[in-house]
């Protein structure tokens, strides 16, 4: 059997007007390409040694993360994944996504 996680480790309170409140996250509005300032580096961290490249700093909805993650791994031709503001590709595409991303109207460093 499973157990549920508590969020913020909260076990008992006392207080009888005590309400655990879900924290809500306002999307951020998804910033033009000129204005993004995205890192790209390679990455084996936590990889059992194999490598990804990773795309750090997109500031934006989760949509547009994953739409331009989407575009990013079929241009590669790989798998991958998107999510918290960075987009993981499977293999060293280093060189390519900077080349794209930079065609795309980015700013990469």
């Amino acid at each position: 059997m499973k157990k549920k996680h508590n969020p913020g480790g909260l076990v008992y309170s006392t207080d009888p007007n005590f309400s655990l409140g879900k924290e809500e996250q306002e999307e951020i509005e998804t910033l033009a390409p000129a204005q993004q300032q995205l890192r790209v580096k390679l990455d084996t961290k936590q990889r059992a040694g194999k490598v990804v490249t990773l795309i750090d700093g997109f500031v934006g909805t989760v949509a547009d993360l994953e739409k331009l993650g989407k575009e990013l791994k079929t241009k590669c031709g790989t798998g991958g994944s998107a999510k918290e503001g960075q987009i993981l590709i499977q293999g060293d595409y280093k060189d390519k996504v900077v080349k794209w991303l930079q065609d795309w109207g980015y700013k990469v460093k």
